[in-house]
């Protein structure tokens, strides 16, 4: 999760899939060049929030331990932003840290302005649409886009991809653990995954479709 946002949205991420005492700042996504370098997506809009000399820690796919590294350089290369850590010297090194997290304690994230919410600490809160409750926040996910995904299910259990962003939020009342929004129309039927039942129907309907022309 990221600390991408806007006014009542994140800055920094804190991660879910591991320990909460660390926050994801960036994640490894292919190695680049033949020195070590590494290209990263960032997950923080905060600017100048990388910068040679700064200490991150590493978490790997088995998520069992944190490497500590030194970022000597940094450039941004099409859309993404290339590190090179100290010590990380060759392409072999750089390919260990493919899909690695870039964390820092959670204490060094970045300080939000008044009126700012991270989008992680959103985890739990009830979503609301045009005032009618949609269902619980249980995960925020983020990608290559540019918004991050709120996770959100309802009482019967049926899932929704909501897109925190801007334009569509009206509120988020920390103290009351509640977002507010307002989606477009239709938006939450698209963005919802086909069920087992509705999956067997399209089957079925297909089956019947094929019997139909022959």
């Amino acid at each position: 999760m990221r600390d991408k946002g806007a006014p009542s949205g994140a800055k920094d991420n804190a991660d879910h899939s591991a320990s909460t005492d660390f926050i994801t700042l960036a994640r490894v996504v292919k190695t680049q060049g033949r020195h070590g370098e590494v290209a990263v997506e960032v997950h923080s809009d905060v600017p100048e929030r990388f910068a040679a000399g700064m200490r991150l820690l590493a978490l790997g796919r088995s998520q069992d331990s944190r490497r500590e590294l030194e970022i000597a350089d940094l450039w941004p290369h099409k859309g993404l932003l290339v590190l090179k850590f100290r010590g990380v010297d060759s392409i072999s090194d750089a390919e260990v840290l493919v899909g690695a997290e870039l964390q820092v304690p959670r204490q060094e994230r970045a300080q939000l302005e008044p009126g700012w919410t991270y989008v992680s600490d959103l985890v739990g809160c009830t979503v609301f649409d045009h005032g009618r409750e949609i269902g619980c926040i249980e995960d925020v996910q983020f990608g290559a886009g540019e918004a991050p995904l709120l996770m959100v299910a309802d009482g019967a259990g049926k899932k929704f991809d909501v897109p925190f962003v801007e334009a569509y939020l009206e509120s988020v009342e920390a103290a009351r653990r509640q977002v507010h929004m307002r989606l477009p129309e239709g938006m939450l039927e698209v963005n919802a995954p086909v069920t087992a039942e509705e999956k067997q129907e399209q089957e079925a309907g297909r089956g019947r479709s094929r019997k139909n022309k022959k």
